[in-house]
């Protein structure tokens, strides 16, 4: 859908995909200013979701204990008759830091710890207004620290995988590790990451009006989440504030054309070289957040495609010739 470089009122316009355009009226109201409403869609979803076969794979829930003593859920997908050690990824879902859940990322565990082959732990990370920062990081941490002590995980090939939130979470996790010790990580990839709390990029004042996200989202939900930080916003809570992002792992950094998270993805990527970091860095045009939920458009077949052989390229570096 071409939709012309302005709006009525002046402003730039969505130039959507036909494809995902043609499904617009399908889509669910994702929209959090209900939080309770989009959270039961959101369960709803994950519910009515397509798991790709699990013949082969081990997939059992675990508890973790955070720092604070919470006990914090996690769902271990690995391969049964693949010889160790493998690599491991944490997954990170989205949802703006206030939906959520295991369940919505079941179909990406399984059909990653296929593809891979690796482990893949998924984090149910405790979500704001009820828990805000830091307590989703501290799951996390509790997750990786998790991973690097599992039996048959090699320890030097350990990945994170955030979208949206969770590419906040993942970003905020290297940091954490860099900076306070911890298990290792190879490799971050941050899809459409939440990074930066302060929403004055021009997509973040552009897109006001997109499917399933938009600028108000960005708003309530950072609103949500940082609402235990007293009005000082630390780095671990939104990394585009930090100010030194030398050593950390390379990254790869999707982003959504038609998405109020787009600049900040893109200068969070450009950031991180400036620091020294290897990063690729793929805008996929004609989308907007969380549009890969139409997973049979070409671009959505193509993004999934992309993102398992990026991970195997980081994870599996013998056989790409790394």
């Amino acid at each position: 859908m071409e939709q012309g470089p302005d709006s009525a009122d002046g402003g730039p316009r969505m130039h959507l995909d036909p494809e995902l355009a043609a499904a617009l009226p399908a889509l669910p109201d994702l929209h959090i200013h209900d939080l309770a409403a989009a959270r039961e869609r959101m369960a709803q979803l994950a519910a009515r979701a397509e798991v790709p076969a699990t013949e082969g794979l081990g997939i059992v829930d675990k508890s973790v204990r955070a720092a604070d003593g919470t006990l914090v859920p996690i769902r271990v997908c690995r391969p049964l008759d693949v010889a160790g050690p493998l690599p491991a990824l944490l997954l990170l879902h989205g949802g703006g830091f206030v939906m959520g859940s295991l369940e919505s990322t079941t179909p990406q565990s399984v059909a990653l710890c296929t593809g891979l082959p690796a482990f893949v732990v998924a984090v149910g990370y405790r979500l704001a207004p009820e828990h805000p920062y830091p307590a989703a990081l501290r799951d996390s941490e509790a997750a990786l620290r998790w991973v690097a002590d599992a039996e048959g995980v090699d320890t030097a090939r350990i990945g994170v995988y955030g979208m949206s939130a969770g590419g906040g979470l993942a970003a905020a996790l290297t940091l954490l590790v860099r900076d306070r010790g911890g298990p290792p990580i190879r490799f971050q990839l941050l899809d459409a990451p939440e990074v930066d709390d302060r929403l004055e990029t021009p997509s973040a004042r552009t897109f006001d009006d997109t499917p399933l996200w938009n600028r108000a989202d960005a708003e309530l939900s950072w609103r949500h989440y940082l609402s235990g930080c007293d009005g000082r916003v630390p780095a671990y809570a939104a990394p585009a504030r930090a100010d030194d992002l030398s050593g950390l792992p390379p990254a790869y950094v999707s982003v959504y054309e038609n998405d109020p998270l787009r600049d900040e993805g893109i200068a969070y990527a450009s950031a991180l070289l400036r620091a020294g970091v290897s990063v690729e860095l793929h805008l996929f045009p004609g989308t907007f957040h969380r549009s890969a939920i139409i997973a049979g458009a070409q671009v959505s077949r193509r993004q999934a495609a992309e993102t398992l052989a990026i991970l195997r390229r980081a994870l599996h570096p013998e056989a790409s010739g790394q």
